[in-house]
């Protein structure tokens, strides 16, 4: 069995929990997830925990009552509290503008880009060279960030471009004559 689903997941007293046959539906003060569920693995809620079980002893079965679980703890932490991913641009002259659901990005090019945020995430710019992205999905936000980050991926000789707040860059040394 999977270590990981041997953790029962917590529900907090804000978030509501509705087990059907097909798929489990996680809502909360920031929002409301459903997630599709197989045949391999077997839900139990008793009280306010959710356990997780393989329901045959294959491979898969045992493989997916780990994920299952990770994906569960991650709506029920996005409904309640939320997920932030922090960006910063690392250039000349690169800047970001945060105007309501658009995000524009100078990141020197001939042309301004400008990134529409889908529902449910919300961008923020503190600082021209910071950009903050929350949201209540936690595959969504992720997804933005990669976005925004591949318009200008930090490049190994500088290290200009948009990058992770938590990335290290490694820099590399030129080429000597």
């Amino acid at each position: 069995m999977s270590r990981v689903a041997k953790n029962p997941v917590a529900i907090p007293e804000k978030v509501e929990v509705v087990l059907s046959a097909n798929s489990i539906t996680v809502s909360g003060p920031l929002g409301k997830l459903t997630q599709p569920l197989t045949g391999a693995v077997d839900l139990k809620r008793e009280g306010e925990t959710i356990t997780f079980t393989a329901a045959n002893d294959t491979k898969h079965s045992s493989a997916m009552s780990g994920t299952l679980r990770a994906l569960v703890a991650n709506m029920v932490q996005g409904v309640s509290v939320g997920f932030t991913r922090k960006l910063t641009l690392v250039g000349v002259g690169y800047k970001a503008n945060a105007q309501g659901a658009v995000l524009n990005l100078e990141l020197g090019y001939s042309h301004p880009l400008n990134h529409k945020m889908p529902v449910g995430v919300t961008v923020a710019t503190p600082t021209p060279t910071e950009v903050i992205l929350t949201g209540y999905d936690k595959q969504v936000v992720g997804q933005v960030a990669a976005q925004i980050r591949s318009y200008r991926a930090p490049e190994p000789y500088k290290g200009k471009g948009v990058r992770y707040a938590d990335e290290v860059v490694a820099i590399k040394e030129t080429k000597k004559k």
